[in-house]
């Protein structure tokens, strides 16, 4: 090993900055009660929307988890969760789109009927503030664009307590809304999904990853549940 490059593992090693690796847990982050809902290796703790098994068209390469865009259908997490911190990381293709739901339930056909969206999006991709990474998708525009090229990790974080949420993209929090509140209320019956009455109705629900059609990629999902 080089010196320099030698010089700066001591550093951030001795400076508390190492990171773990991906898809595991530190001592720290275990005794705060964070969980793993991906290994790096199988779909343990997945299942179908729907259905008792991962759709066959996702995958695991490298330890990053990915559907096959032409085939595979929305995967949820086996467990239920209520108030809660998730964390995860995600990198999308040229132009690609995808998302990440939560408090789904299994009532209409899909899992954005039911689930909030933090979108995932190579904002290139033109759609309009409301639709761009990271927002509450056609709901709530991001603050300002954190993203990372198409093809580069990006850090997601999503934190619902007590109906209060924030979406966070590679450090910063970029969207935060009231579930339920007038405000949120308002923008729910002027879009789409005010057809859908079981929108954003449940108190607690699965974690949807989304295939919409492209590539897309997750690793390093770890959650935390709320008191």
């Amino acid at each position: 090993m080089k010196p320099a490059i030698f010089g700066l593992v001591l550093a951030l090693t001795f400076s508390g900055a190492a990171m773990a690796a991906p898809n595991t847990l530190t001592p720290k982050e275990k005794t705060a009660g964070w969980r793993l809902l991906f290994d790096g290796r199988t779909l343990a703790g997945w299942r179908g929307f729907k259905a008792p098994a991962p759709d066959p068209g996702w995958r695991v390469v490298d330890g990053a988890l990915g559907p096959d865009p032409k085939t595979s259908r929305d995967v949820i997490s086996k467990d239920r969760f209520g108030d809660f911190e998730l964390s995860f990381q995600w990198k999308i293709s040229k132009l690609g789109n995808s998302g990440v739901m939560y408090h789904v339930i299994e009532a209409g056909d899909e899992t954005y009927e039911s689930g909030p969206e933090y979108q995932i999006l190579d904002n290139a991709h033109g759609e309009e503030p409301r639709q761009q990474a990271a927002s509450l998708f056609a709901l709530y525009a991001p603050a300002r664009d954190m993203t990372k090229p198409p093809g580069e990790w990006n850090q997601g974080r999503i934190v619902v307590r007590r109906n209060h949420v924030e979406h966070w993209l590679n450090g910063a929090k970029v969207v935060e809304y009231d579930l339920g509140s007038p405000d949120f209320k308002a923008r729910v019956a002027a879009s789409k999904f005010a057809q859908w009455p079981q929108f954003a109705s449940a108190a607690s629900g699965h974690i949807a990853l989304q295939n919409h059609g492209d590539e897309v990629w997750f690793r390093d999902l770890k959650i935390r549940p709320l008191k």
